[in-house]
């Protein structure tokens, strides 16, 4: 805080709090908020006996203990009701079983000196029709064979006591049919009955439905009304839309600057400095957008975070802007590895993953539609993998991903069906042994302009066009992207670019070299490709980027590729080669499947 005034007189109360040129408003309030009287809280206890002893219950922990009542206010029910139907319907079949051995029945009763011995009598009695009786009740096979191999069979004491509980008069006017379908109901109801009791899911499902029928019955309109706090405003509703421009750099930080300070310059111009960057950074992430569009982040955790483009720190064109980290509310060892921007949550638009393991995951741009402060899980990331990338796209896109062995498939984006935030995904690419994955690209199919560049670890790489690449289904070995011989090492990375590009290549000693996308010669995709940067004993390529403010130096030196020849190497003739080099997997260009088996669970959690 820079200063607090009392500026209160007799038309109200006011405070005024002047905050310094870095403080977050929004933070500071928070923070008033929580530590002082400007708001008071009034909180209540959800007291409550669970099994026999008082507990303080959240409301989620409340919702979970009345499901558990109800869960075992119905198990007991079911058992009590269970218990009860079968006992009728052993009733029902010894009086089925009377009905059709009725003479041999009253005889027994008629001819017996009191009622014990007649009890007696027909419990010893051996009785037919017992597989034709549960036939008629629409029993199974099996439970009719069973019982036509059994025979004839004998009288329970509570079906003698039944038969004998009747005058003989009801008893010969039973009617058959009616014995039979109330048999057969007694039988549906203990099926059901046991079914509930061995399957949690059908008992969930019952008291779901219960729950359900006593809203039918007795709800009523509601008596208060859930709304704002009287007064409340939007924090949306006090910004201005305005048209902002949002930077993030290399070394991670990030802010947003009004577009009017970017002015236009006629064909020629010298250009103005986008930052006054630090020594190694430079910006990786520029784009323009309004203030009030959406902003998804997403780290190599597989977590994702939302903000409004007026929640970034605001900054002037050469300012450096402020650490990620004190923006968004990362967990320790986060990176931002995706930052994508969009005006609204169209039905038609997803966001594609891609894990280092070969994996891959499209989810509807809806599911991010609440995102907490401190992130939501966006992907299940295994242990020992991490997120490489996340793009949007839509059907009119393809996806292209590369592995570090310089292979690569590409295939269209519906190929990957779409899965809830915290499924793992499938698999993207059938990588070899050692192998993984070092880069996604999404991009139009139908766009003539876009090329694919190659960096290997030792410096070597090359530009191939996208219609060298076949389309296959996700999931393939791929094709040869570029040969990683000894000379080139693996791949680094790849990136989606075109001739007016600019491209930074970033070694894993720090040393940074930038270069013109169109000085580098389109080759095929079987070739070793050309140095575009040298690089010492034991260094490697680390990583490229597209630099989003070409006219922004930041103090890197600019190079020009080399074209070399070396052994390996393949001459000009032979560049664009369209057959699968040895080793390669040409996939499965149709809708048929190519074979190779998903390791990872194509079904999202639960």
């Amino acid at each position: 805080l820079a200063d607090i005034r009392d500026e209160s007189d007799r038309t109200g109360m006011r405070v005024v709090i002047e905050l310094k040129r870095d403080a977050d408003d929004k933070v500071v309030l928070n923070n008033l908020f929580k530590h002082t009287q400007l708001q008071t809280s009034f909180s209540i206890n959800m007291l409550a006996i669970v099994e026999g002893k008082p507990v303080l219950l959240s409301l989620r922990r409340a919702l979970q203990v009345f499901i558990d009542h109800r869960r075992d206010v119905v198990t007991r029910r079911t058992l009590f009701d269970l218990r009860e139907a079968r006992a009728r319907r052993e009733i029902v079949e010894g009086l089925g079983l009377a009905v059709i051995n009725i003479d041999r029945v009253i005889e027994i009763i008629r001819s017996s000196k009191d009622t014990d011995e007649a009890r007696q009598r027909l419990m010893s009695e051996r009785l037919a029709g017992l597989a034709d009786f549960l036939e008629r009740a629409g029993r199974p096979a099996d439970e009719v064979a069973a019982a036509s191999a059994r025979g004839a069979v004998t009288l329970s004491t509570r079906q003698a006591q039944a038969i004998l509980d009747m005058r003989l008069g009801r008893l010969t006017g039973l009617e058959r049919d009616k014995l039979e379908a109330e048999y057969k109901e007694l039988w549906q109801l203990t099926d059901y009955l046991e079914g509930l009791l061995a399957d949690e899911a059908k008992l969930m499902a019952a008291i779901t439905d219960e729950l359900r029928q006593i809203r039918s019955d007795f709800a009523d309109s509601r008596r208060t009304e859930i709304v704002d706090a009287e007064g409340e405003i939007l924090t949306e509703e006090l910004i201005d839309q305005e048209d902002m421009v949002v930077t993030r750099t290399h070394l991670g930080y990030i802010k947003r600057t009004p577009a009017d300070e970017y002015e236009a310059q006629g064909r020629g111009g010298r250009g103005i400095t986008g930052a006054t960057s630090t020594e190694g950074d430079f910006i990786v992430d520029m784009f323009a957008a309004s203030t009030h569009d959406h902003l998804l982040l997403f780290t190599d955790k597989g977590r994702a975070y939302y903000k409004k483009v007026f929640e970034l720190p605001e900054g002037s064109r050469t300012s450096k802007g402020r650490a990620i980290v004190n923006v968004l509310d990362l967990q320790e060892g986060e990176q931002v590895v995706a930052m994508l921007p969009f005006t609204e949550f169209r039905a038609d638009t997803c966001v594609f993953f891609a894990t280092q393991s070969g994996t891959v995951k499209k989810t509807e741009l809806s599911q991010f539609e609440n995102v907490r402060q401190s992130g939501i899980k966006a992907i299940t990331i295994e242990d020992g993998d991490r997120l490489i990338k996340a793009e949007l796209t839509t059907k009119a896109h393809d996806v292209l991903l590369t592995s570090a062995k310089g292979f690569a498939v590409r295939f269209t984006e519906d190929r990957v069906r779409p899965m809830g935030r915290t499924a793992a995904g499938v698999r993207g690419i059938s990588l070899r042994a050692d192998d993984r994955l070092v880069g996604m690209c999404t991009f139009l199919r139908d766009d003539p302009a876009a090329t694919l560049i190659t960096v290997c670890e030792r410096g070597y790489g090359k530009r191939t066009a996208l219609a060298d690449y076949p389309t296959q289904n996700r999931g393939g070995k791929g094709v040869i992207t570029i040969k990683t011989t000894a000379r080139n090492g693996e791949v680094s990375a790849v990136r989606i670019v075109t001739d007016d590009d600019h491209l930074i290549l970033i070694s894993d000693r720090g040393k940074l070299i930038r270069m013109r996308v169109g000085e580098i010669k389109v080759q095929g995709r079987a070739t070793q490709g050309i140095r575009l940067m040298r690089v010492d004993d034991g260094e490697k390529v680390a990583a490229i980027e597209r630099l989003a403010e070409p006219g922004e130096t930041s103090g890197i030196a600019e190079a020009a590729p080399i074209e070399v020849v070396e052994d390996g190497d393949t001459v000009p003739n032979d560049l664009l080669d369209d057959e699968p080099a040895e080793g390669e997997d040409g996939g499965d260009n149709g809708d048929g499947d190519n074979g190779e088996a998903d390791d990872v669970d194509d079904e999202p959690d639960a």
